[in-house]
C-alpha cells in the first residue's frame, strides 16, 4: 500500500515522503495514529503544499538553534567544588548541572542533548558540546575550581 508519511517514522521515512509499507502495517498502526495517509490522486497533489510548509520549518528551527548557539558561546559556567590535592575532584560534574546552568540563563535543552560521555571528575578547563539541531551543535565551556 502507497502512503505519505505526515511524521518523521523512524526505520520508515521522514514526513512528507511517499512510501510501499505493508497493508497491515499501514491499517492497523501508521493511519490510526495518523502517522501517515493514503497516498491517493488529491493527497499526492497536497504533497507540495507539505514539503513547503517542512521546509520552511526546518529553517526557523535552524535558525533558533543557530540563535541559542551563539547565546551558549557567550556563556561560560564555572563550577567552584572541592577536590583532592591531586586535582580530583570528590564529586563530579555531570550533564544535569550543564542543563540547570544553561536554563538559569534562558536557555531550554534536554539532558541528552548535553554531549558529555561522562561526568567531569578533575579539575581544569573544558568545553563541553551541545547539540541543538541535527546540524547544529554549540561549545561551552566550562571551568572547574577548587573551592
Amino acid at each position: 500500500m502507497k502512503i505519505i508519511l505526515m511524521e518523521d517514522v523512524p526505520a520508515l521515512g521522514r514526513r512528507g515522503e511517499v512510501r510501499e509499507v505493508a497493508t497491515g502495517y499501514a491499517r492497523n498502526f501508521l493511519l490510526p495514529k495518523k502517522l501517515a495517509v493514503e497516498a491517493t490522486d488529491a493527497n499526492l497533489r497536497n504533497l507540495e503544499q507539505i514539503k513547503r510548509q517542512r521546509v520552511r520549518e526546518e529553517t526557523k528551527a535552524r535558525e533558533d538553534a543557530q540563535a541559542a548557539a551563539a547565546r551558549i558561546a557567550a556563556l561560560s559556567m564555572t563550577v567552584t567544588t572541592r577536590a583532592s590535592e591531586d586535582g580530583r575532584l570528590y564529586g563530579s560534574v555531570s550533564a544535569q548541572e550543564v542543563v540547570s546552568f544553561l536554563e538559569r540563563n534562558g536557555i531550554s535543552v534536554e539532558k541528552r542533548r548535553v554531549l558529555l560521555e561522562e561526568p567531569i571528575k578533575a579539575l581544569g578547563d573544558y568545553q563541553v558540546g551541545v547539540r541543538l539541531h541535527g546540524d547544529v551543535t554549540a561549545s561551552l565551556p566550562v571551568s572547574v575550581v577548587r573551592e
